[in-house]
């Protein structure tokens, strides 16, 4: 589990974990990221979670997931974040039985958005999981935020520690693996960024998926994005009676995430072409 101040939710996700219902004996390793608020407190307040001490020199989500899974001792990691809060005693064993069946590589969980979750936030989280028949159509789909894979795999095939964003993508999407989706798997997880954080993460993720995938969307596909989109949007908000005044804000939030992510993967194809 890495944490950086998540004090509203560090304390009920280990609560949870601690509780699961599972037959075999699993241990909780918990790496901190010099949080500036009480995140590292309330970790200490679980005796049974083995602190990791962050790596020097800045956060890079691949250093620290690399550092947690060589500190690990079981045959499957379960990565989980701070603010991934179980929702059922049954999480664990829900997430892992694919692994242990022999049917899948790499799983992942379903992510229920938070009570307080943006009416946009909701529908693009039920949109990403849900049933999984929506992502099961899209080129490629994995979130390490709730997931698990054999350690062996992760050692032997570390994360990725010059990414910043997208480095979950990028591991699963390396060589060719069997990834499940859990849809019974249940976790609480969602953000209601801001625009600015909105467009620094849709930034990331377009210059990682240039990446990773070579895709650089045209100005003229990615304005298609945006009308598609907030068609489905206004589709969402009429099926649950939102007001149609919360439209032009759909609309500026479309328009935030698809030019931010385009941004990212230009900026990225200029940097290769120097």
């Amino acid at each position: 589990m890495r944490a950086h101040n998540d004090e509203k939710f560090v304390g009920r996700t280990l609560a949870a974990i601690e509780a699961q219902s599972f037959s075999s004996p699993f241990e909780i390793v918990c790496c901190d990221d010099f949080s500036t608020d009480t995140t590292a407190e309330i970790i200490r307040r679980f005796p049974n979670v083995r602190i990791v001490d962050a790596p020097l020199g800045g956060y890079v989500p691949g250093k620290t997931l690399n550092k947690m899974a060589r500190a690990a001792s079981g045959e499957i990691l379960v990565f989980n974040n701070a603010d991934a809060v179980p929702q059922n005693g049954h999480w664990l064993e829900a997430l892992v039985k694919p692994l242990v069946d022999g049917t899948a590589d790499a799983v992942y969980a379903n992510q229920l958005p938070r009570p307080n979750a943006d009416w946009l936030v909701r529908k693009d989280n039920l949109r990403a999981f849900g049933d999984g028949t929506v992502a099961s159509r899209w080129s490629f789909f994995f979130s390490l935020a709730s997931s698990a894979a054999f350690r062996k795999d992760v050692l032997e095939n570390p994360f990725d520690e010059t990414f910043k964003f997208s480095e979950d993508v990028e591991w699963a999407h390396r060589r060719n693996i069997k990834i499940a989706y859990v849809a019974n798997a249940l976790v609480e997880h969602s953000h209601n960024y801001t625009n600015a954080e909105l467009s620094r993460r849709f930034y990331g993720e377009g210059y990682a998926a240039a990446r990773i995938f070579g895709v650089c969307p045209t100005f003229a596909r990615t304005l298609a994005e945006v009308c598609a989109e907030t068609l489905r949007d206004a589709a969402f908000a009429f099926a649950n009676k939102i007001s149609p005044l919360e439209l032009p804000r759909a609309f500026e939030r479309r328009l935030i995430q698809k030019f931010s992510f385009r941004r990212g993967a230009v900026d990225y194809k200029k940097e290769m072409k120097k």
